[in-house]
């Protein structure tokens, strides 16, 4: 079994260290491209020549699936993607968890970058999913660039900025980039609030990472011999993890385990 994952930097590794962990006997393929990252504020037609070179890369390497881990290219490419590469491979789009967050009825805020936040998806998601909730979209200017990056200052403002703009009582957030999935515990200790419980947090790398073995007819096995190997390609090219994608938890449990390269 060969999964691959595309994202124009490391936001794909939470989605990614998911399938490993559902998968370990899994191989994977992660293309990206960060010389062009990030994809956020480009329009859609570039960000479509950009997604498809990157997914071409990573279908070279005949994988089963093909998981679409940002939502930028999920939004802006993923019909060009499908049309293209379907019914040959799957292809598996990343959603922001909006109707599992408003599904217990109270109040709750989407971090999103500011090309997503406010925007025609976004808000559609909102009416279709969240019409009678209170929602609150939070842009996070320079979140996902500083992740990119392992930049923990830039991720320290940018996290406490989005926090301060985040109402009091919202106890529940969607994380509506893929790169935002890879601080989750500092945005929840940036949300904590005296007297009041944990803030919970909807990602969306589990959620795609089950999809993806459901389009393949794969069932979960977490206790599967760690055998599957690890195919990293920086704008089509093999290449090692960047080093950034290693001060995560989620890099160093996909270098740590099969690596290839």
């Amino acid at each position: 079994m060969k999964i691959a994952l595309m994202d124009s930097g490391i936001g794909l590794l939470a989605a990614a260290a998911e399938v490993r962990r559902l998968r370990p006997d899994a191989d994977l393929v992660l293309s990206s491209d960060p010389g062009t990252m990030p994809w956020g504020p480009r329009g859609p037609e570039e960000v479509t020549v950009l997604a498809l070179a990157v997914a071409r890369a990573a279908a070279a390497r005949r994988p089963d699936a093909l998981v679409v881990a940002c939502n930028t290219a999920s939004v802006r490419a993923l019909p060009a993607l499908r049309a293209e590469l379907e019914p040959a491979l799957p292809v598996i789009g990343t959603v922001p968890a909006i109707k599992p967050a408003a599904a217990p009825g109270g109040p709750f805020a989407i971090w999103a970058t500011p090309a997503t936040t406010g925007s025609p998806y976004q808000r559609g998601l909102i009416r279709e999913f969240a019409a009678d909730v209170d929602v609150t979209e939070v842009p996070c200017p320079g979140l996902a660039d500083a992740i990119e990056y392992a930049d923990e200052a830039a991720i320290d403002r940018a996290v406490a900025a989005a926090a301060a703009l985040t109402p009091a009582d919202v106890r529940t957030v969607v994380l509506g980039c893929t790169h935002y999935e890879l601080v989750a515990d500092r945005v929840a200790d940036a949300l904590r609030r005296p007297g009041h419980p944990p803030v919970v947090l909807h990602g969306s790398a589990g959620a795609v990472a089950a999809q993806a073995l459901r389009r393949i007819g794969a069932e979960p096995a977490p206790s599967a011999e760690p055998t599957g190997s690890l195919t990293v390609l920086l704008s089509g090219r093999e290449a090692d993890l960047p080093d950034a994608a290693l001060t995560y938890a989620e890099g160093r449990l996909l270098r740590g385990v099969g690596a290839s390269r």
